[in-house]
């Protein structure tokens, strides 16, 4: 970003007469002879260049015009030089001395960007006389990085230290800034010291200071600084009308929240994918899923897309209220206007109608959204849990070869739910079978899995065969732990007269 702004703002007004004739005589990189060798701005150049001696080398010209050369150079030839902060501030100074003040405010911002607001601050202190646009970059940079008390502090400091007047700019910087902390009231009194001043606020100082209000949940404040904007002749634009919503959503005023949007539209500005987002979250929170499916309908008209987080949460909260088949007109709807539904949505519909045991339905709906992409691995695992839960292992393992046919790799939950659908019809060799295939596939298994098998073994009857394996595995990866041994001791080996031998090689074999 530097750089660019360093060519806007110097190559023009501070080049000589010889660089310009150069630029307007520079022959198209297209047309340049293969033989052509590009020669660095000065000689010797040395063979391997770091941030280090980039930077001496800018600092040794008297001409800052070739100091900037030689960094355009730099800038070319080795790209990632030119972001280091050596040759930034030694371009800097050189440009600086030569009072071209555009490139201080440029490295300002770009330490700023870098994450170095202390540095940027360093900087700028070494510079006189300076300029309100170099405040003004450094404020930027240090609210770019949290540092609102020193903002502060530089800010109240600047007349009195740096002779610099603060301008609405300055103002409006440190407004932005204080009105995201719980420190509104430092806000304010910026805002109030504005006219003390000499400096008028303008709509973006007004519309900062109603953010904070709309924030904080003082809508009292907000609706009287909201009123000023429009007393004023401002028209605010729809970021505005959507903060001020925000604060009574917030409160959970939803009807005033839907006046203002009203208001909005009839002062001819329209709202945004954000401005529904916005009321649309706040509907489902308030758990009115209607309204929230009207507003969800009015947003698809006006051609925005919803995020697949805020569709999700409407989807739940009609298939909490029972409206499964709501749900999945709203799902089919979004389809049907064009846009691409994420497999999170469908996860949520597949998980409702297996809820209600409505796996067939579960079924079709994923077979719906496989007809246009292949179905998330959190798809599968959903619709594979249901069925397993209802006892259909052989369509849980026909899914199976589907998933990973298509390249979805199970995960830990996906076979813990096919060794619970075995273990719960009594097959507990398969279930074993199943753990054994899952560590051979390098998935991990956890906790969960072996608590599954041990209830499993347990209401088998307790086979020393699968017992000795689960424990072996179990040894192996995660580890037996009190919770595990206990349940295995409790249900499995219950019976000391008849497994004592049992248990005892067991507990040999394993216990490490």
């Amino acid at each position: 970003m530097l750089q660019s702004t360093l060519s806007r703002t110097c190559r023009h007004p501070f080049s000589t007469a010889a660089a310009a004739a150069i630029a307007a005589n520079s022959v198209p990189a297209a047309s340049v002879p293969s033989s052509f060798t590009i020669q660095p701005p000065i000689k010797p150049w040395p063979r391997r260049l770091t941030p280090s001696n980039l930077a001496s080398i800018i600092r040794r010209q008297h001409d800052p015009n070739l100091s900037l050369e030689i960094f355009h150079f730099a800038e070319t030839h080795h790209p990632s030089l030119s972001h280091a902060p050596q040759p930034l501030l030694a371009l800097s100074l050189k440009l600086s001395r030569a009072r071209l003040f555009p490139p201080l405010v440029a490295a300002i911002r770009a330490l700023g960007l870098a994450a170095k607001p202390l540095s940027a601050l360093r900087l700028f202190l070494r510079f006189q006389p300076l300029s309100v646009r170099s405040l003004n970059a450094l404020l930027n940079a240090l609210v770019q990085n949290n540092r609102h008390r020193l903002a502060l502090s530089l800010f109240n400091a600047s007349l009195k230290k740096f002779r610099i007047l603060p301008n609405v700019v300055s103002c409006n910087i440190l407004l932005k800034a204080l009105c995201k902390t719980p420190h509104l009231h430092a806000a304010v009194r910026v805002f109030d010291q504005m006219s003390l001043m000499g400096l008028v606020p303008n709509v973006v100082s007004y519309t900062t200071v109603l953010g904070g209000y709309a924030r904080s949940g003082d809508m009292d404040s907000a609706v009287r600084v909201f009123r000023q904007i429009l007393d004023r002749g401002w028209t605010p634009d729809a970021s505005a009308y959507t903060v001020f919503m925000s604060g009574f959503c917030r409160t959970g005023k939803l009807l005033d929240a839907i006046r203002v949007m009203d208001e909005m539209e009839e002062n001819g500005v329209y709202p945004t994918e954000v401005t529904y987002c916005v009321i649309i979250e706040a509907f489902c929170k308030a758990r009115k899923a209607g309204e929230a499916v009207n507003l969800l309908q009015d947003m698809l008209a006006k051609g925005f897309v919803p995020p697949a987080p805020l569709l999700c949460k409407v989807v739940d909260l009609l298939c909490e209220e029972g409206s499964v088949e709501r749900a999945c007109e709203v799902w089919r709807g979004v389809v049907r206007a064009g846009f691409r539904v994420g497999g999170e949505v469908v996860s949520t519909i597949v998980h409702w109608l297996c809820k209600k045991g409505e796996v067939a339905e579960a079924r079709r709906v994923f077979d719906e959204l496989e007809r246009g992409e292949v179905a998330s691995l959190l798809t599968y695992n959903t619709l594979i849990a249901g069925l397993c839960e209802r006892g259909e292992l052989c369509e849980a393992g026909r899914l199976w070869d589907d998933m990973v046919e298509k390249g979805r790799v199970p995960n830990a939950f996906t076979y813990n739910v096919l060794i619970k659908g075995f273990c719960g019809v009594g097959d507990v060799k398969e279930g074993v079978r199943v753990l054994e295939e899952m560590v051979e596939s390098g998935c991990l298994p956890n906790k969960s899995t072996f608590l599954i098998l041990v209830d499993g073994i347990s209401r088998s009857g307790g086979m020393n065969e699968e017992i000795e394996k689960v424990v072996s595995m179990a040894t192996k990866t995660v580890g037996v732990d009190g919770d595990l041994w206990g349940l295995l001791l409790r249900h499995v080996v219950g019976n000391l007269d008849g497994n004592a031998a049992q248990l005892d090689r067991i507990l040999t074999e394993n216990v490490v």
